[in-house]
């Protein structure tokens, strides 16, 4: 199997030797995001709204990078770390994504990169 890797100069710098994405298979696999400011490289200030927010823009100029938007999301992986945020993530969440929604797990962990509270990777067809 071919794999290419996605990047864009709008994307914030991955914290690992990673790729932001790519390219396998006839899918697109993108890393987990946290609330990076992409100018900076730092974790964005703000609540679980906020963080998801900016996930999410995050995610949707690493797909612009590769010729996709949110609506080509198959499947989404949420990784919390306190689950008691779940209800403000799905409704900041929600305001991304559009009817049918995407396949989603939620995941709770003890902690993220740079302390964030949320964490998301997609699956893009």
């Amino acid at each position: 199997m071919t794999r290419s890797a996605i990047s864009g100069e709008t994307l914030a710098p991955p914290v690992g030797p990673f790729s932001p994405g790519v390219r396998g298979g006839g899918l697109l696999f993108l890393s987990g995001q946290v609330a990076q400011d992409p100018a900076t490289g730092k974790l964005v200030d703000g609540d679980i709204a906020g963080q998801t927010h900016q996930i999410l823009r995050n995610l949707a100029a690493t797909l612009k990078a590769a010729g996709k938007d949110l609506d080509d999301v198959i499947r989404v992986g949420v990784y919390l770390t306190d689950m008691a945020d779940f209800a403000a993530m799905n409704e900041a969440y929600r305001e991304h994504f559009s009817d049918p929604y995407p396949a989603r797990t939620a995941i709770g962990v003890a902690a993220l990169p740079l302390g964030a509270s949320v964490e998301m990777d997609v699956v893009v067809a």
